[in-house]
């Protein structure tokens, strides 16, 4: 452990007790990070896309500071806490753009399509975020190594640690998910 991932932990921790300060000594050692994490969720987003890694960043880390139960067991869980806020804002964004009924206008898509279109076809994110969210129903693991790795840009290291799982098997979970998500995304709602 480097002394900054020690730090960011002991921070967490006292936060997490109730210490205002901590917070503030943590931001600035966390800040970089969020960034990087924004930074590749918008990575696959148009130039002119109207959210930029730093709103995304602020708007993630005003909902990680409101957090009431802070449960951190450790600097990648909170990073990885950090990322699944985000995905939810990317979604949340992507249905306001889209404004459809759901079933309304139905497409079946490649599912890494999806990830590409998100902000040019929002209706493209919210479903695959439906599939996302079903998989994680079925399997949470593997919807967690897909939000980790597509959504939070994070390598197969860091969500390893995240998740306390040895690289490989977020590998292995990684292919699974992808070949699942990929058969949800071109059957059709539902499997239909």
């Amino acid at each position: 452990m480097t002394p900054d991932t020690t730090a960011v932990t002991r921070l967490l921790r006292q936060w997490q007790g109730g210490e205002a300060s901590a917070l503030e000594e943590l931001t600035p050692l966390v800040y970089h990070e969020l960034r990087r994490i924004a930074s590749g969720f918008l990575r696959r987003e148009r130039a002119e896309h109207t959210l930029q890694p730093t709103a995304l960043l602020h708007e993630a880390y005003l909902r990680l500071v409101d957090q009431r139960d802070r449960d951190w067991k450790s600097r990648a869980h909170f990073y990885g806490v950090a990322a699944h806020l985000m995905r939810l804002i990317l979604v949340d964004y992507a249905r306001s753009k889209s404004r459809l009924k759901r079933g309304g206008d139905v497409q079946r898509v490649d599912w890494s399509e999806a990830l590409l279109a998100s902000t040019t076809r929002p209706a493209l994110l919210t479903t695959l975020d439906d599939a996302l969210c079903e998989l994680e129903k079925l399997d949470p693991r593997k919807g967690r190594v897909v939000e980790l790795r597509y959504f939070g840009g994070l390598s197969l290291d860091e969500a390893a640690e995240v998740l306390g799982i040895s690289t490989a098997t977020v590998g292995r979970e990684q292919r699974m998910a992808e070949a699942w998500l990929q058969r949800q995304m071109t059957s059709g709602p539902h499997g239909a």
